[in-house]
């Protein structure tokens, strides 16, 4: 299943102390065996430089980024001039990226293209409206006019079309893998394929092109059980059937109606698991993995997990179910092993690694549901608002290879976020409705901050609303019942009759913390 021009065998190895976790060189060698770990330019071939000029980092390039940096003896850590960052996308994702970045001592200026209003009018970031982000030779000319020394790819889209690829060609540093590598999302049948090569624990699983093949053996394994386009369709791709008719139903949706046009022409069945799920994320530069803190995320539309899956209607970190005990068990069989299982593959991957987790109830351990090679949405939102560190230094120095010199520093308060959407989302909603109230109800707390995803202003100046999810609203607390205090006030005060939200984000965290307290 190799996805680059050379497959290139690596081990790896837990890096010593409390720093990341290590990817070794193994002489380019076939087979994954023992050695001793360095540096993985020590033994760089041909070969090598030839794989990895598909899979993102350029090692020929390094000197020149490495230019504007310099290190600090006495800690290791990189202490960079300033820069300007560009944010490509214009999501709550994005505006929680930019929101940090905007903090960060080492960035200079914040861009966001396309960015939104929500982001322009908050002062988090510049947004450019006219820059055509699918076109990479405009993007590549627009970073060398305004001197940009690092792009930060927010969606899974320009991912997949091979954003990061052109840039880092041109010589732009890129946080983001290669579109070769961001295959771990683009299909779901090539993710299955890695974890089962390279024993990373997921549900069994079948792939299906043929409606028939595939409705037979749903009816062989009953229900629940799983249905997943296998392509990009914006966290409309999954199905959880609690019935063989639901199952079926979305068989013949995928296949036979192509409601997902080509993500849902093959697709994946996999078996029910029953557990918690988490959401897990790691920086990865290649050859370091970086675990970020834990977060919990709400998929499902409804108070009491009810109603379809969603791109998520909020979340909170972290997550008590992550344990340090479990995060360990995270990074040593799913984490450590993908970056490992890339790398053989020729697909060597530098980004954010995150892993959608469940917490099987009958073992206690945890198995992989899917990948993203983005931040999620709307875990970013909470990740953001605890993150202490220099966002810009972190990922710069992820780009360069050199998250071994990094560490993070975290707010050990408790983030929360509240998605609001658009009555009718994930189905049809109506577009154009007039919100409220947003500049009162961030002045609820100065913990609190909102979030855009999915806003525009109208003829008149009226922000409305345009996607289905269209604000975070995020708050911190010392506890969850104060973050999560906090976080609803706030949406109490957006005044917008057409949207809606869940009353119960947090209601794991919540019980345990009750529980514990008791």
């Amino acid at each position: 299943m190799a996805c680059g021009a050379y497959s290139i065998r690596f081990h790896l190895k837990l890096a010593a102390g409390h720093g990341p976790y290590a990817l070794a060189n193994n002489h380019l060698c076939g087979g994954l065996k023992p050695s001793v770990s360095y540096p993985i330019s020590r033994s760089w071939s041909n070969a090598a430089r030839h794989a990895t000029r598909h899979s993102h980092l350029i090692v020929g390039n390094s000197e020149r980024w490495r230019s504007s940096l310099k290190a600090s003896p006495e800690d290791g850590t990189i202490v960079p001039g300033k820069i300007t960052v560009l944010v490509i996308g214009g999501g709550g994702r994005e505006h929680a990226l930019c929101f940090a970045l905007n903090r960060s001592p080492s960035c200079e200026a914040v861009l966001c293209a396309p960015g939104n209003v929500g982001i322009a009018q908050s002062g988090d970031a510049i947004c450019i409206l006219d820059l055509d982000i699918s076109n990479s030779d405009a993007v590549i000319s627009f970073c060398h006019k305004r001197g940009v020394g690092m792009v930060v790819v927010g969606p899974e889209g320009p991912l997949v079309a091979g954003l990061a690829n052109d840039l880092v060609k041109a010589g732009i540093p890129t946080f983001g893998p290669s579109s070769e590598a961001a295959a771990l999302e683009g299909s779901k049948d090539f993710m299955k394929k890695l974890c089962y090569k390279y024993n990373i624990p997921t549900a069994q699983y079948r792939t299906f092109t043929d409606p028939a093949e595939a409705k037979q053996y749903v009816q062989d394994q009953g229900a629940p059980i799983v249905v997943k386009a296998d392509g990009l369709a914006a966290g409309k791709g999954v199905v959880v059937a609690m019935t063989l008719d639901e199952a079926l139903e979305a068989i013949d949706s995928m296949l036979v109606e192509e409601s997902l046009g080509s993500a849902g022409s093959r697709i994946i069945i996999e078996e029910y698991l029953e557990g918690e799920e988490a959401s897990f994320f790691a920086l990865v530069d290649g050859e370091y993995a970086l675990p970020l803190e834990s977060a919990q995320d709400h998929k499902r539309v409804g108070d009491g997990d009810v109603g379809p899956n969603t791109g998520g209607m909020g979340a909170y970190s972290p997550a008590p179910v992550v344990t340090e005990e479990l995060k360990s068990t995270i990074m040593q069989s799913i984490i450590i092993p993908t970056v490992k299982g890339m790398a053989a593959e020729g697909c060597k991957f530098v980004g954010v690694l995150y892993a959608g987790l469940m917490i099987e109830k009958k073992s206690g351990l945890p198995k992989l549901i899917e990948y993203n090679v983005r931040f999620g949405d709307p875990e970013c939102q909470v990740l953001m608002m605890r993150l202490e560190s220099d966002l810009a230094q972190v990922l710069l120095s992820a780009c360069r290879g050199e998250l071994g010199k990094v560490s993070l520093t975290w707010s050990p308060e408790i983030a929360m976020v509240v998605v609001m959407a658009s009555e009718g989302y994930p189905g049809s909603y109506k577009k154009g409705t007039v919100i409220k109230n947003i500049d009162k109800a961030e002045q609820v707390s100065p913990a609190v901050k909102i979030f855009h995803a999915g806003t525009a202003l109208d003829g008149d100046g009226n922000l409305v609303a345009v996607r289905g999810r269209v604000l975070g609203v995020t708050a911190k607390g010392k506890g969850i019942e104060e973050a999560r205090s906090r976080a609803y006030d706030a949406v109490d005060v957006v005044d917008w009759p057409e949207g809606f939200f869940r009353r119960d984000i947090g209601w794991r965290a919540l019980k345990q913390e009750q529980t514990v307290n008791y």
